[in-house]
């Protein structure tokens, strides 16, 4: 039975562009890219999850917004439920804790990058909509 894992990532904006961050040389799925965020925690929030996860990892402060997309894809290691929400930088300025780099990009640049599978439902979407 494969194990369910429920995550959330924020599409971090700021002057037009969006936050990616590479995920770390020893971590699952290393050196993709993905848009920040983690697991929500029992009794958290999908909001309250991304806040703490941005705060935690990326020593910065956000604004969630709406939901963009959910979804859910089957990893070797077991099913990512991810929900990605648009997000706005409030307060300070992020900086890698975790991850191996980040780009600040224009949507039209994210095909440049390695994704996380579970990611590119997100990107196309922010492609299509010219975010």
């Amino acid at each position: 039975m494969p194990k369910h894992i429920y995550v959330v990532a924020g599409v971090i904006t700021d002057k037009e562009k969006i936050l990616c961050v590479q995920r770390g040389p020893n971590n699952l799925l290393a050196l993709k890219w993905e848009f920040p965020g983690g697991k929500i925690e029992k009794d958290e929030t999908s909001e309250e999850a991304l806040q703490r996860e941005i705060k935690e990892e990326m020593l910065c402060e956000i604004d969630v917004g709406s939901q963009i997309d959910e979804t859910v894809y089957e990893y070797d290691f077991g099913i990512v439920h991810l929900s990605t929400y648009s997000c706005k930088l409030v307060k300070g300025t992020p900086t890698l804790t975790e991850h191996a780099a980040l780009k600040w990009l224009s949507s039209s640049e994210l095909p440049s990058l390695d994704w996380a599978p579970a990611d590119l439902p997100t990107v196309r979407k922010l492609m299509e909509q010219e975010y």
